[in-house]
């Protein structure tokens, strides 16, 4: 599993700057089947996992979400029948920050464990 499961998210505030392109392509090969989208010109970093059916899926959306409190940070979440598609960034900085991947990778964890 990527290093970044153990990195520390830190505060970030609305005068950061969103990563580089070069620092995404770097921590983006740390986290395989998550990929980099754009929309309304915001970086955001998503992936969908698949399950059998809606509670598993549910169950799983649950479990982000108490990630997500735990960090003060939150993904857009869609739970569908056997399939949650999960998009992290971050909204006061209009991107992508190094806490997006180090909760995508925590995301990888909970669908692992």
């Amino acid at each position: 599993m990527t290093y970044l499961i153990e990195e520390a998210c830190v505060a970030c505030r609305t005068a950061t700057d969103p990563l580089s392109d070069m620092e995404i392509e770097a921590l983006e090969r740390e986290l395989p089947g998550w990929v980099v989208e754009e929309r309304d010109g915001e970086k955001q970093l998503e992936r969908a996992y698949k399950f059998k059916n809606f509670s598993q899926a549910l169950a799983f959306s649950n479990e982000v979400g108490e990630l997500a409190e735990s960090e003060k940070h939150h993904p857009a979440l869609l739970t569908e029948w056997g399939k949650v598609t999960v998009t992290w960034w971050t909204h006061s900085i209009g991107g992508l920050h190094k806490n997006d991947f180090i909760l995508a990778a925590r995301t990888d964890q909970l669908f692992t464990d």
